[in-house]
Formats: C-alpha cells, sequence, structure tokens
C-alpha cells in the first residue's frame, strides 16, 4: 500500500491492482516436414549416405527411408520448424549426384509442408 495525499491534503491509502499473470507460456514454431521425392535415378546407397550425411540418421533409419521412398514415391525424412526445414530440403538438393548410375543428372528432390 502506498500513502498518498490527496487534493485536499488528506492522507489516503491506495493498494495496487494487482497485475494480471504474465503469459510464461512459450509458443512453437509451427512444424513442417521435409519430403524426400522419388525419381528413379538413384539408389538404395544414395539415399542411405546422403540421410546419414545431412542428418546424421543411421544404416539402418537410412535404408528404411530409402524403401519407404521407394515404395510410395515419397518419405518424410524430418519435422522441424520451417527454417531448418528450408535448411535440410537445399541440403539435400545439393547432394549431387548418385555416381553410381551414370545417367543420374543430379540430386534428388524435396519439399517441405506444413505438418
Amino acid at each position: 500500500m502506498a500513502t498518498l495525499l490527496n487534493f485536499f491534503g488528506w492522507k489516503a491509502q491506495v493498494k495496487a491492482a494487482p497485475r494480471p499473470a504474465e503469459e510464461a507460456e512459450t509458443r512453437q514454431l509451427p512444424p513442417y516436414h521435409v519430403v524426400l521425392i522419388n525419381d528413379q535415378q538413384h539408389t538404395y546407397d544414395y539415399v542411405v549416405h546422403m540421410v546419414r550425411a545431412i542428418f546424421g540418421y543411421t544404416q539402418e533409419r537410412g535404408l528404411m527411408i530409402a524403401a519407404e521412398v521407394d515404395k510410395t514415391g515419397r518419405a518424410i525424412i524430418c519435422t522441424t520448424h520451417r527454417e531448418l526445414a528450408e535448411l535440410r530440403r537445399e541440403q539435400v538438393h545439393a547432394y549431387g549426384a548418385d555416381q553410381r548410375i551414370a545417367s543420374c543428372q543430379g540430386s534428388m528432390s524435396a519439399i517441405i509442408e506444413p505438418a
């Protein structure tokens, strides 16, 4: 409480209004998927080596991703916030051609989409 003098010089006790609780909630950035697209020009070994180099995945996880992209035409390779998803997509695009296939023209394709 604080003591104030009013217009007439009388002392008045004033209570401070309670402050509303501050938002302690941390907002999460919306998640995005990085999706690898199959193109029939890259080997399983290429996919395994790429996801190990870019994402740090194990050999087994790389094989699972390679099998999924081969079977369904696409595979979610990570889910993260948009900025990192864009970086990972660019890293996939920059990985280079599959040296195991002479006719391979370049990297695999990847897209990002809201999770």
